[in-house]
C-alpha cells in the first residue's frame, strides 16, 4: 500500500496531482506483475480515479466514502419523511443517531475539535464519517427500521425524491429505479462504486 498524495480530512479533499507522484509511479514499471493499493481514494473524483489506475495504482483503497453515502442516503429519507408524517409517527432517526453518539463519544471525541456546533456539524458531516461505527448500535437500527417501515407503506411522491436524491430521481423516471427507501439507499452507495468500477474498467478496455 502506498500513498500517492491523495488524502482528506473531516472537510476538505486533496485531490490527486500526477505531476507528483511520477516517481512513486515509475517505479513499478520495472515488475510485469506489480501494482500499487493507493490509500484514501475516497472522495476523489472520476478523473482522479481513473488516472490513479492509469498510474499503475490499480488498487483503490476506499472505505468512509461509501459510509458517507450510506449516511447522505438515511438523512436524505428521513427529511422525506419529516415532511409526510407528523413528528410523533416519525422514526427520529437523526435525533436518535446524534444522541447515542453523545452518550457514546468513544468514536469520534478524540477526532472532532471545536466549540459545540463545530463538534455536531462533524458528527453529521465529516468526510471522516466516525458516525459508521454508530450504525449497528440497536437503537439507531431500531429507528433504521422504522424510517424504511414508514416510507414503504405508501409510495413516496417524486417531488420530494427530485429534492433530496436528485440523481435517483433521475433514474425512477427513466424506469430504472423503484423508489422503494431500500433500494434508493442502495443505489445511492452504488453511484459511489460505479466511480470505481468505471476507473478500473476503462484502463482494462485500453489494455486490452
Amino acid at each position: 500500500m502506498v500513498q500517492p498524495g491523495v488524502e482528506f480530512d473531516h472537510t476538505h479533499i486533496i485531490d490527486y496531482q500526477p505531476q507528483k507522484a511520477v516517481a512513486l509511479s515509475k517505479m513499478v514499471e520495472a515488475y510485469d506483475t506489480l501494482v500499487f493499493e493507493a490509500h484514501s481514494t475516497d472522495y476523489q473524483t472520476p478523473q482522479s480515479l481513473r488516472q490513479l489506475v492509469k498510474d499503475h495504482f490499480a488498487i483503490l483503497k476506499v472505505g468512509p466514502a461509501l459510509t458517507f453515502a450510506l449516511r447522505e442516503a438515511l438523512f436524505s429519507l428521513a427529511a422525506i419523511e419529516e415532511e409526510l408524517l407528523p413528528a410523533k409517527a416519525c422514526s427520529d432517526l437523526r435525533h436518535v443517531l446524534e444522541s447515542v453518539m453523545l452518550d457514546r463519544p468513544e468514536y469520534w471525541q478524540s477526532h472532532y475539535h471545536g466549540d459545540g456546533n463545530t463538534r455536531r456539524l462533524a458528527r453529521g458531516y465529516s468526510y471522516s464519517d466516525r458516525v459508521r461505527y454508530y450504525w449497528p448500535d440497536s437503537q439507531i437500527d431500531e429507528a433504521f427500521e422504522r424510517l424504511v417501515r414508514n416510507l414503504a407503506d405508501e409510495p413516496i411522491p417524486l417531488p420530494l425524491i427530485s429534492q433530496y436524491l436528485p440523481l435517483q430521481y433521475v433514474k425512477v423516471r427513466e424506469g430504472d429505479l423503484n423508489a422503494t427507501p431500500r433500494e434508493l439507499i442502495i443505489n445511492h452507495i452504488q453511484d459511489i462504486l460505479q466511480q470505481y468500477h468505471a476507473a478500473c474498467q476503462g484502463v482494462t478496455s485500453q489494455n486490452g
